[in-house]
């Protein structure tokens, strides 16, 4: 991820990303995988990467969007939330933007929708 970032530190994310970035530091703290240290040092780097990147703000065709892609794939509502930003992102041309992700659900929605995924597909 950070060669990726190196390469291209032009990060598009949704509204809702820092708020899944945290729920995920602060679960990994709770199950005693990250120390309180580690997961203090995380949040300040997290909070340093999230000043770097742009927003895609909420709005009620990114929500319908998402509304879709769950019809469609097999997601979970965040999920589809934020695919449904890169797609707005995108201007409707998916094609246009890479899609960095490490879920293995996701990225295979996204690629579906069009996207080029960098992280979870390139691993397969």
């Amino acid at each position: 991820m950070r060669a990726l970032y190196r390469s291209d530190s032009g990060v598009l994310a949704w509204w809702g990303a820092l708020v899944e970035c945290e729920s995920a530091l602060s679960r990994l703290e709770r199950e005693g995988l990250l120390q309180p240290r580690s997961a203090s040092r995380a949040r300040g780097r997290l909070g340093r990467f999230a000043a770097t990147w742009q927003e895609v703000q909420p709005s009620e065709p990114l929500r319908d969007a998402a509304r879709r892609l769950l019809r469609v794939h097999e997601l979970r509502a965040a999920d589809a939330l934020q695919l449904a930003a890169a797609g707005a992102a995108s201007e409707g041309r998916p094609i246009t933007l890479a899609f960095v992700c490490l879920d293995d659900r996701l990225a295979a929605a996204a690629e579906r929708e069009g996207f080029l995924v960098l992280g979870a597909a390139s691993r397969r």
